[in-house]
């Protein structure tokens, strides 16, 4: 898999999405105010916040789930921000509660990674016998190899050898997770096939730490939540929440049960573990949609605007660096012991949605209700870009 960052195929590409945000851009303007473009027509923001509304409720009572958050603007016009439901029995889910953002890190890893590489501290090309010579195919195994999932490393995230349900509570180091991930047969030799792994990302991170000499939560501060003002977006070694927590349940363990302070150190890089809320979610997927962190040749590399699609993908469905293309959205979809979310945003129309959710002990396992949301949110919202869910 290779990128052709100076080609004019990219730099076509480049310009095609452009072109694309700025004919959005006037499509928006093009409305009165007070309405926003909806499935090509005008329509009032009051009827589309209404529209919303009932389909989150539906959802909710649909899938059986305890709390939704939700987020969704259009262009510069914020349509609806509401909770709904129960955080705990008789305590009733906020708008400014704060829940674990998960994969959503991802895309801020990616972003740090494109950063480092725009102020020519690093390449993505560099293999990870620099810093980590005895990691298996260490010289052939690259940074964007990590980020995109092709490095062929195996992924640590496997009950047989994590123990997650036995000690939920239990803290993890970097370096046990890594080993854990690296003892494990390849996947593929590096580059030649797509393997989501836990392991990658972890590796990555220990990498960008020593590259810049700084922990990676000081460089998601410096290079993401100060930019977009992020405030209610941490980074945390250890379970805390801060208040007001979104309090999260599961019957992963075989039971229903509290799951809001179970430890997510095996998740991700060290610093990349974060908690948030929903105005923060929906702002990072605006800023990660429209590359407003990052040059527009980076921002393309991220998008994967001039990437072949990878064996077993389409289209409509494939992976970027840090994000997946889905439908035409540019999405994260975390989930992690009892919670579960969405950050999607549609360039080519500037539509935002953020949602997450906590589950009931009847909420179905599959498909993610999230992903259910998002996908329903999505046929109202753009019938031509509706991701395909498995219901």
């Amino acid at each position: 898999m290779a990128f052709h960052d100076g080609s004019r195929a990219w730099r076509r590409l480049a310009a095609t999405a452009a072109a694309v945000v700025l004919l959005s851009s006037a499509a928006a303007a093009a409305c009165d105010e007070g309405s926003v473009p909806v499935a090509g027509a005008c329509t009032p923001v009051a009827e589309v916040a209404g529209t919303v509304r009932t389909i989150l409720l539906q959802g909710m009572a649909n899938l059986d789930l305890k709390a939704v958050i939700a987020s969704v603007k259009i262009g510069d016009t914020p349509i609806l921000t509401e909770a709904f439901g129960e955080s705990m029995s008789g305590v009733p889910a906020t708008t400014d509660m704060h829940f674990r953002n998960g994969a959503v890190a991802i895309a801020y890893l990616s972003t740090i990674l494109l950063q480092m590489a725009e102020r020519g501290e690093l390449s993505l090309d560099d293999t990870l016998d620099t810093w980590f010579p005895a990691f298996p195919e260490a010289d052939k195994v690259t940074l964007r190899m990590l980020i995109n999932s092709t490095s062929g490393y195996a992924d640590y995230v496997d009950l047989d050898i994590l123990p997650l349900y036995a000690d939920p509570f239990r803290q993890w180091t970097p370096a046990e997770l890594i080993d854990l991930g690296l003892s494990r047969p390849m996947k593929c030799a590096p580059g030649t096939c797509f393997a989501y792994a836990h392991t990658n990302f972890v590796i990555l991170g220990e990498v960008l730490a020593k590259v810049s000499g700084k922990p990676v939560e000081t460089l998601i501060r410096d290079g993401i939540l100060a930019p977009l003002g992020l405030e209610n977006t941490r980074s945390a070694a250890t379970p805390e929440i801060q208040a007001p927590v979104l309090h999260a349940f599961t019957a992963e363990r075989g039971l229903y049960e509290e799951s809001t302070y179970w430890n997510p150190s095996w998740t991700l890089a060290a610093g990349s573990i974060m908690t948030t809320d929903i105005a923060d979610i929906l702002a990072s997927g605006i800023a990660i949609g429209s590359g407003a962190l990052l040059t527009p040749e980076s921002s393309a590399l991220q998008l994967a605007l001039a990437e072949p699609v990878m064996p077993g993908f389409s289209d409509q469905f494939y992976f970027g660096l840090g994000v997946i293309r889905i439908a035409g959205w540019v999405a994260q979809t975390p989930s992690f012991a009892g919670y579960s979310a969405a950050m999607a945003y549609l360039p080519s129309e500037e539509i935002a949605i953020a949602v997450t959710a906590t589950m009931n002990p009847g909420t179905p396992e599959e498909p993610r209700p999230t992903d259910v949301l998002f996908a329903d949110l999505a046929r109202y919202l753009s019938p031509e870009n509706v991701p395909a869910i498995k219901r």
